[in-house]
């Protein structure tokens, strides 16, 4: 209480007398400081008893001010005196000794304002940047400190300046002496950095106070963002910066349950790194594992955000750390296991995880681990060469339907990632020499049936195909598709529109009439999948114009034809799975097409030729998209002629589906009649996606 007076009557009596020059007012504030060691005998009064604060906050103005008063980057006497005089090392001597009792406190708080206030570059200065180096090693010293919220304040602030002008951190690379507090992360370059991160690291992995854990966050991604080569090496060779975030996103994965529902896993709402404020309580959509999920889906995207933030050549180190820490030591073991639990959950997390990845860094390190790097075409005897791989793909035809459904899942959502090698290990590699065609001189081909199907929708006559789409529906010019589409490597192009017809009304005319029931309910029709082709077809047009694919399919007189074709172990599960549509569950099928689709929108030539051209020659032994889906429908010609009411039963299957009829009594066949529905939907779908695909190239070209 007397303490407060002395301070408020000090206060009083500077304000009545005669206002001193700034430096003789600056200089009597510091010595008053000083004057407090060499007279006080009691050194355990803390220091808010004293006026030490007062005293540092006035000395703080008082520079503010000449700063004020004086031209951009003129130093005044002020900051002359302080920097001559050493009174930063000073400070640092008293609040290392932290006497009186929280002084170092006052002199975080000084040095954090300090640097945000004067606007002049002061850490090139060697009487600040090597008090501030003392003091970063300062931090962290003590565990769950009270002054932990300077320590990060101060951090922070430093990190800042540093990002701000990065040719400051060449101060803090010197060569100097390391304390023995910073030897568990130092690998024997003496630079402060690494106390940077054992600060930063400290609170990452112990503080309970969130405010303190997202400044700390904020932190590092000023320090790794900093584009100095050096800085980034120091970084990550120097530290173990990568091991803690890596041991603590297997820390809290390793917390998840063994088993949780992969829709729960789905649907958790995306929780970003600095909003981590999950409160079980109010939560209605409260289950099991929910919290540890949140922990461990905010952490990875904190991971995430940090690799995408970060300099190149650190981002890189950091996400193969991920790589080699996380998915090869610790996801690959549960996708490699044999529970059906434990497949699916994990497969639904890695789903999770795919979605949620958006740094290239650690996105091209995760596909590595799904995929491998090898991007010769694959042969029946090489499929095997990448375990994960192999085993993912060999899931999406599992034993269980779920752990199918899933993986599959998992495989659409990665083919829409924005990486090249995702889709050339998958499937393109296997088309790069187009030996699915047939080798044969043109006289001695079969041939090909010319016109239309006999009962094909006229399309000259839909309005839905008129030539007056609206410009903005139009998409970017891409020349990779001919506006006459090739039937073989020779044939003969007539007009682009009518051979677009003959393709559409293939898909749509594959199956029979009375296999159909779309005609019976309302708003089913074809029209219904042109707005979403157009808008995915835009999508994957953005995605893959920085790719170096080819623009027309590659020459057939420079093809290896001779070489054996393969469609590669994804494409061969998926076929195999389509082939079986008629006998497979209802959601089974819905994912098997939904995948196919997603590889038919594809803007590549080759692609396009191998699922979308009906009427392409293929080399005898080899399937297309299009000739499996022929052989699905002459078996399902014979099944229906056994089948009683077999059209009135369709019927009424569809309009369960679509919530228009109740669950009534049990209908027999009921997973054949599911298939029929969605082929028939399937086939639709791929005759938009055939079209959007002939008109966004058709309407571009000269």
């Amino acid at each position: 209480m007397f303490s407060k007076f002395t301070s408020i009557l000090q206060h009083a009596v500077e304000a009545l007398a005669p206002s001193l020059p700034l430096q003789e007012d600056f200089v009597y504030h510091w010595k008053a400081i000083t004057h407090y060691y060499i007279e006080t005998s009691d050194d355990k009064a803390p220091v808010t008893d004293t006026n030490i604060p007062s005293h540092l906050e006035q000395m703080l103005e008082i520079l503010s001010q000449e700063e004020l008063e004086r031209e951009s980057g003129e130093t005044g006497p002020c900051m002359e005196y302080l920097l001559h005089h050493k009174i930063l090392e000073t400070l640092y001597t008293l609040g290392k000794a932290d006497c009186p009792p929280g002084m170092k406190q006052q002199v975080l708080t000084f040095y954090t304002k300090l640097l945000a206030h004067i606007r002049q570059p002061l850490l090139p200065h060697i009487n600040v940047h090597r008090p501030v180096q003392k003091l970063i090693r300062l931090c962290g010293d003590v565990l769950a400190a009270p002054t932990e919220n300077e320590e990060i304040q101060f951090l922070c602030i430093v990190c800042a300046k540093l990002k701000q002008d990065p040719y400051l951190v060449n101060f803090f690379l010197e060569v100097g002496c390391c304390p023995q507090a910073v030897l568990p992360l130092w690998r024997g370059h003496p630079s402060v950095l690494p106390d940077f991160v054992l600060g930063f690291c400290i609170r990452l992995s112990i503080v309970q106070d969130g405010r303190i854990v997202v400044k700390a966050c904020e932190g590092l991604m000023l320090l790794v963002s900093l584009p100095e080569p050096a800085a980034a090496k120091c970084l990550t060779e120097n530290t173990e910066l990568c091991e803690l975030l890596t041991d603590r996103l297997v820390t809290l994965y390793n917390a998840l349950p063994p088993s949780m529902d992969p829709l729960d896993i789905e649907t958790v709402e995306s929780i970003n790194w600095g909003l981590d404020v999950y409160n079980g309580k109010e939560d209605a959509a409260m289950f099991a594992g929910k919290r540890p999920l949140i922990s461990f889906l905010s952490w990875l995207d904190y991971c995430d955000q940090l690799i995408k933030e970060a300099q190149k050549s650190a981002a890189s180190v950091m996400a193969k750390a991920v790589r080699e820490r996380f998915f090869v030591g610790v996801m690959e073991p549960q996708l490699m296991q044999t529970s059906e639990m434990g497949i699916l959950t994990s497969t639904a997390l890695l789903n999770r995880i795919i979605r949620q990845v958006t740094s290239e860094a650690l996105l091209q390190e995760m596909v590595r681990f799904l995929l491998g790097d090898e991007s010769e075409a694959e042969t029946p005897s090489t499929i095997a060469q990448n375990p994960v791989r192999h085993r993912l793909i060999e899931h999406c035809d599992h034993l269980s339907d779920e752990i199918s459904i899933m993986t599959l899942r998992l495989f659409e959502q990665l083919i829409q990632k924005p990486n090249q090698h995702i889709l050339h290990s998958l499937v393109l590699r296997n088309l790069e020499e187009r030996n699915y065609l047939e080798n044969k001189p043109p006289e001695e081909r079969e041939p090909i049936e010319n016109g239309q199907p006999h009962d094909a929708v006229d399309l000259e006559e839909d309005p839905l195909f008129g030539d007056d789409l609206s410009p903005d529906s139009r998409l970017p010019s891409s020349d990779w598709l001919s506006p006459s589409p090739s039937h073989s490597p020779d044939h003969s192009k007539s007009e682009g529109k009518t051979e677009v017809h003959k393709i559409v009304n293939s898909f749509l005319c594959l199956v029979p009439d009375e296999a159909k029931s779309s005609y019976f309910v309302e708003g089913s029709g074809y029209d219904t999948y042109l707005r979403d082709a157009h808008r995915q077809f835009r999508d994957y047009c953005g995605i893959c114009l920085r790719w170096d694919w080819r623009g027309s399919p590659k020459a057939f007189e420079k093809c290896n034809l001779e070489l054996p074709f393969f469609e590669g172990h994804f494409l061969k599960v998926l076929f195999d799975r389509m082939g079986r549509i008629l006998d497979q569950p209802y959601d089974v099928n819905l994912q098997v097409t939904a995948v196919l689709s997603k590889l038919s929108l594809l803007p590549h030539p080759h692609l396009h030729e191998y699922l979308l051209d009906p009427y392409v020659n293929l080399a005898p032994g080899c399937r297309s998209l299009f000739s499996v889906v022929v052989r699905v429908v002459g078996d399902l010609m014979l099944r229906i002629q056994r089948i009683p009411d077999f059209t009135p039963k369709l019927l009424l299957v569809r309009k369960r589906l679509l919530g228009l009829e109740p669950e009534g009594i049990t209908i027999d066949h009921v997973t054949l009649l599911e298939g029929v529905i969605v082929l028939e939907e399937f086939c639709k779908e791929l005759a938009a996606i055939a079209f959007v695909k002939y008109h966004a190239t058709a309407s571009t070209s000269p």
